[in-house]
């Protein structure tokens, strides 16, 4: 698949079919990671690949609650605020956030190691530079997710949910959990949602704003 295409196709997804993803295309996607830039060359990025629902289940027993307490509030306040196709993202996503995670069968935690400063209390900009890294080694996971025929769908962890998983899973006090990463077969019938059209050439400035 052409580079441009893997762009033009990389689109979350929260529907998976029952195909088992192999370790070995499991493995080739995760090693895309490595090839990102990061801030200290090292690239500690782990990752912990958790299979069986009733393993995912465990892990994610917060996101239910969590999603829950949210959900109702978000939607209606959404239908009042928000343009009419993020509207239409949220609805589509905020009942799959448990669903999804099952759904695929395998679900990858990747972490980060964060060094100087704790990651919401950052002392400026730059102390960021491990965040950054670390979401830009995800980009390449679902690109070379997308390059083999896969879907992906994340959630960005809330309230409780990082401290739980790496009490869970036992993750080193320096390192910190990214996302709850969803990896599977798009199921036949996948909902795909709408993305806002742009005109590049409107975004492009030259010299000034």
């Amino acid at each position: 698949m052409d580079f441009y295409e893997v762009l033009e196709k990389r689109r979350t997804i929260r529907d998976f079919s029952d195909k088992e993803v192999t370790d070995e295309v499991l493995n080739k996607v995760l090693a895309a990671a490595f090839k990102a830039p990061t801030n200290d060359h090292l690239r500690q990025f782990e990752f912990v690949v958790v299979r069986g629902q009733e393993n995912i289940a465990r892990l994610i027993s917060p996101v239910a609650e969590n999603t829950e307490n949210i959900q109702q509030k978000a939607l209606q306040m959404g239908a009042e605020s928000m343009d009419k196709d993020e509207h239409a993202m949220f609805v589509d996503a905020l009942p799959k956030q448990q669903r999804m995670l099952m759904q695929s069968n395998c679900l990858v935690l990747p972490f980060f190691r964060q060094k100087d400063y704790p990651l919401c209390r950052p002392a400026e900009q730059s102390s960021l530079n491990y965040f950054a890294s670390a979401w830009a080694a995800l980009e390449n996971i679902l690109l070379a997710a997308t390059a083999e025929g896969l879907a992906c769908a994340f959630r960005i962890p809330i309230h409780n949910e990082p401290e739980y998983v790496k009490q869970i899973i036992g993750a080193p006090e320096d390192y910190e959990f990214t996302c709850f990463l969803a990896i599977g077969y798009p199921a036949p019938n996948a909902h795909i949602c709408k993305q806002k059209v742009i005109r590049v050439e409107d975004r492009i400035h030259h010299n000034v704003w």
